[in-house]
């Protein structure tokens, strides 16, 4: 078309549609598509009407279900419901080693009663997304107990270099796990790319209730990564959203508030011995060992110890000490300390039993502790009346120890 000097370009609206469109199929794009929600094989219908109810999400189409519906583009672009419905399910699904763009992890969980251990076997992880410049990445595999204080129970795996289908085969055990802790607890995995010169990256993460978990069964699982609980901004979202972020603020803020309670577990021994069998009797208490203690130096360990008190102690001779386990949050003690003391005068007693981390030139820090006596409550209480329900026998328990330090009892 040749166009004269002087004149005006003039272009028919056929033209016009014919340049800006672009043809050939609709292809969907996962990155805004994923925002909306999809129909599922399982999901109801419509509502009569066409109106949806509630914030339910299952009679609301994205682009890609409506072009299905409505018989969707001509030639080799056309769409049908069935196509949507499968690549959803090929998204969400857990089996498929495509289901997200972050990797899928495999473990194995398996509680014991008995010995009162969680014993996780990491397994492998495949398709792990590229975190360096060569398009691999140096995963490693760590584990947190929530609620819980991070450091003090983080377990983690050894480091495969240049790998985006590592194999760990690498079971981690956590100990002092009691039956409460597997109705109420939550094991976090976090897969995470290990760099030397910089901060550690986060891959992504898969969180298992410890509820789903029978005792003395080994269970196996095949868990999509996933990122970690978004916490949005307000000022970004309207009205409707606003509301489910600080909803989430508060719970990130209540799991915070619930890490700063626990600092590890003690196991402790409890054996009171009659008149015939000791000097006049008395209660024979053992420092057993302490599991996951929270770090309080600067190397990521402590260096702890145990005290004891027998209170009221008007004459403070009750107390009694463990020796210093050197840089360590999971020390072995094996100690044990007699009162001399009658089963009527024992009743009215109060045992406080505290672990404390050793500073040399300066105060030690208090790390946790834990009180028995028939006022305490939990396990404390339970602890004590089995002891004194049951003479001459040697009754073991798991504490939780706590950030809350013993009224009666003053630093050191």
């Amino acid at each position: 078309m040749t166009v004269r000097r002087g004149k005006k370009l003039s272009i028919s609206i056929q033209e016009h549609m014919a340049i800006d469109v672009c043809p050939g199929p609709i292809r969907p794009i996962r990155q805004i598509s994923a925002y909306f929600p999809r129909l599922s094989p399982t999901s109801p219908g419509p509502v009569p009407g066409g109106v949806a109810s509630g914030m339910g999400g299952a009679h609301l189409l994205s682009p890609l279900l409506a072009h299905g519906r409505h018989g969707g583009v001509s030639g080799g672009g056309s769409l049908s419901l069935t196509s949507s419905v499968d690549t959803s399910v090929e998204i969400n699904s857990s089996d498929s080693d495509d289901c997200t763009a972050l990797g899928t992890l495999e473990f194995e969980l398996r509680y014991e009663r008995s010995s009162s251990e969680l014993h996780c076997t990491v397994l492998r992880a495949k398709g792990l997304k590229s975190m360096d410049f060569n398009g691999l990445s140096d995963p490693y595999v760590k584990l947190h107990l929530l609620p819980g204080a991070c450091k003090a129970n983080k377990l983690k795996t050894k480091t495969i270099r240049n790998s985006l289908n590592p194999v760990w085969n690498e079971t981690l055990t956590y100990v002092g796990i009691t039956e409460e802790d597997m109705h109420r607890k939550t094991l976090r995995l976090t897969v995470c790319d290990e760099d030397k010169l910089t901060h550690n990256e986060l891959i992504g993460e898969s969180r298992v209730p410890l509820k789903r978990v029978k005792p003395d069964q080994t269970k196996h699982f095949h868990t999509c990564l996933e990122h970690p609980p978004p916490l949005p901004s307000p000022t970004a979202m309207g009205e409707a959203l606003r509301g489910i972020s600080c909803y989430l603020r508060e719970l990130e803020q209540l799991e915070q508030l619930h890490s700063l309670e626990e600092r590890g577990r003690l196991l402790l021994s409890l054996q009171f011995l009659p008149p015939l069998s000791r000097r006049g009797g008395g209660l024979c208490v053992g420092v057993k060992r302490c599991a996951h203690l929270a770090a309080m130096d600067v190397n990521g360990f402590s260096d702890p110890y145990v005290k004891i008190y027998l209170k009221p102690d008007i004459q403070k001779k009750s107390k009694h000490k463990t020796s210093v386990i050197k840089k360590t949050l999971n020390p072995e003690f094996n100690e044990e300390f007699f009162y001399e003391i009658s089963l009527s005068e024992l009743a009215n007693k109060t045992l406080e039993v505290t672990v404390w981390d050793y500073d040399l030139g300066r105060s030690n820090d208090f790390i946790g502790g834990v009180c028995l006596s028939c006022h305490t409550q939990g396990d404390g209480l339970r602890h004590w009346m089995d002891c004194l329900k049951n003479k001459g026998s040697r009754v073991e328990r798991w504490h939780i120890l706590t950030n809350e330090l013993p009224r009666t009892l003053s630093h050191d």
